[in-house]
């Protein structure tokens, strides 16, 4: 079957395809880090929706959407549980958490400003 095509056969549109994609990475990075809890799951189908409208706002912006809902569902779980995800790369010091980078662009990536690095793009930190 088609991957753009929804299972009534109707074409599936970019927006739809660009918040799947986002949803899938930002839960692959949750379930790496093994955070996958249903209240956890349910901020990330929050941010979903909003960036569904902010996507239809700005049409141009759709290419952003994975970032953002990763920088969304962090700051969520700041609020709900702590930092998340925590750095890998620093072995010693206060844990702090990776950031999303660029913070509004294309192909955003998790980095670590202590050490500089890239550490995996998002939906990628299971590869650690």
């Amino acid at each position: 079957m088609d991957p753009s095509n929804d299972p009534t056969g109707d074409p599936v549109s970019p927006l739809e395809q660009a918040l799947h994609a986002a949803r899938a990475l930002v839960l692959a990075d949750l379930a790496s880090r093994e955070v996958v809890a249903a209240d956890v799951v349910s901020m990330v189908e929050t941010s979903v929706a909003e960036r569904r409208w902010w996507v239809e706002q700005w049409p141009e912006g759709v290419e952003y959407v994975a970032g953002l809902v990763a920088q969304d569902v962090q700051d969520a779980l700041l609020e709900a549980y702590g930092r998340w995800p925590l750095c890998p790369v620093c072995a010693s010091g206060d844990p702090h958490a990776l950031e999303v980078e660029p913070e509004l662009g294309p192909d955003p990536h998790w980095v670590c400003h202590k050490a500089g690095v890239k550490v995996a793009a998002v939906g990628s930190l299971g590869s650690l």
